[in-house]
């Protein structure tokens, strides 16, 4: 029978989840035709699948980061494909991890041949983590405070960050997490739809996200030089906001955001920031599917009637990095970054600014795969996000890289 076949993930089969790995399978035949099947069951039960076609080398090896994928879910030499590419059975599901004190795993199978997968050759199963070795996880209940905070092992001083999600709020900790893991003192914070915060708040008071600031800056493990705040979506113009009307904010990253204050008003001390104008008229809705298209919904940005609803980011003294994928369907978020980059760099302020061309509005950490279409939690309808699988996967890896290094080079 010859030598079992072994599949092996390199370095570890336990790693964070943002780690790339290497897949390889040995005790092939020569050239042997064999289908790579991967598996991952979500903790909502929802099994997500995705599986490529190889050939073994003449030796019986078969190593993804050398060896093409013929068909399949995905085409070419894709080392992280079959985590990329996972999919759901059931249309419209995302891939997002509730509790990051477990790990996500991913079952690797080899069967015999193109065809059919009737014959189970060999398997293993990647653990693939949310937390660091060391890192601590410590809920937060303190005033109005709901988060949850991130510290990497050992006495510091580390960079601190607030992280935000969007408008489908809740507390979302898997980035969090996965940036504690990389060294940075992280507060996940909710301020929409959790626990006793309304779904859609009539008003976001700038005071609570104060009140986040100082419970960071206060924290041991924290740097005294100043805090960073990252964003993604809604969660982009309150990083724009809170880099621009609290002290001490040092850097801010806003992926797929815009520079005006979206749909619940911004009330400041002595100041409010009205919601930028839009009509829900203006959604398209298709008939097949239910989908929903917001794209149009915001007036024009350059008209000088939505103009009070801007965040004046040329008055903050913190350095920027804006991420936007160009087929982002939720909204125009590369326009929007547009016109803050362009208002930043006309008072001289420093800027970065990266779009991804076939990337949606969803640009998470790496290997999360592409989700193209969703519910959105508070609106309870079916949104259409964007995004190309490879694309998307590309500059989701980029993008991350970029994150940290932002971070690293201004806290």
């Amino acid at each position: 029978a010859g030598m079992a076949v072994r599949v092996s993930v390199l370095p570890s089969p336990r790693c964070l989840f943002d780690d790339p790995v290497q897949i390889r399978v040995a005790g092939l035949q020569p050239r042997q035709a064999v289908t790579l099947r991967a598996s991952l069951v979500d903790e909502s039960g929802e099994l997500f699948q995705a599986h490529a076609l190889y050939r073994a080398g003449s030796s019986g090896e078969l190593d993804l980061s050398r060896s093409p994928a013929l068909g399949g879910s995905y085409l070419g030499v894709e080392p992280m494909g079959l985590l990329w590419a996972l999919r759901s059975k059931t249309p419209y599901k995302r891939l997002a991890k509730r509790n990051v004190l477990t790990p996500f795993c991913v079952d690797l199978e080899v069967y015999e041949g193109h065809a059919d997968m009737s014959r189970l050759l060999g398997k293993c199963t990647n653990e693939r983590w949310f937390l660091g070795e060391g890192v601590k996880r410590i809920s937060v209940r303190e005033g109005r405070l709901r988060a949850t905070l991130f510290l990497p092992p050992g006495p510091g001083p580390f960079p601190g960050l607030i992280d935000l999600y969007g408008s489908g709020g809740g507390l979302i900790e898997y980035r969090a997490s996965l940036l504690a893991s990389r060294g940075f003192v992280t507060l996940a914070l909710a301020y929409m739809s959790f626990e006793d915060i309304p779904a859609m708040p009539e008003i976001l008071e700038l005071s609570y996200f104060e009140e986040a600031v100082n419970f960071l800056r206060k924290q041991q493990q924290v740097k005294d030089t100043g805090i960073g705040v990252l964003g993604l979506s809604k969660g982009g113009d309150l990083a724009l906001s809170i880099a621009t009307f609290l002290p001490g904010i040092k850097a801010a990253v806003s992926i797929s955001g815009s520079s005006f204050n979206s749909f619940v008003p911004l009330k400041g001390d002595g100041f409010t920031i009205p919601v930028h104008p839009y009509d829900l008229g203006r959604m398209k809705i298709s008939d097949e599917s239910g989908l929903v298209d917001f794209s149009d919904v915001l007036d024009d940005h350059t008209d000088p009637a939505t103009w009070d609803c801007r965040i004046p980011v040329e008055r903050s003294l913190a350095k920027f990095l804006f991420l936007s994928g160009l087929d982002d369907m939720n909204w125009k978020s590369d326009l929007y970054c547009r016109d803050a980059v362009q208002r930043l760099q006309q008072h001289g302020r420093e800027v970065e600014f990266y779009s991804y061309s076939g990337a949606g509005h969803l640009l998470e950490p790496p290997y999360l795969p592409l989700c193209k279409v969703s519910i959105h939690r508070v609106l309870g309808m079916l949104v259409h996000w964007g995004g190309q699988w490879r694309e998307h996967a590309k500059a989701q890896e980029d993008a991350w890289r970029r994150i940290q290094a932002f971070f690293w080079q201004h806290l």
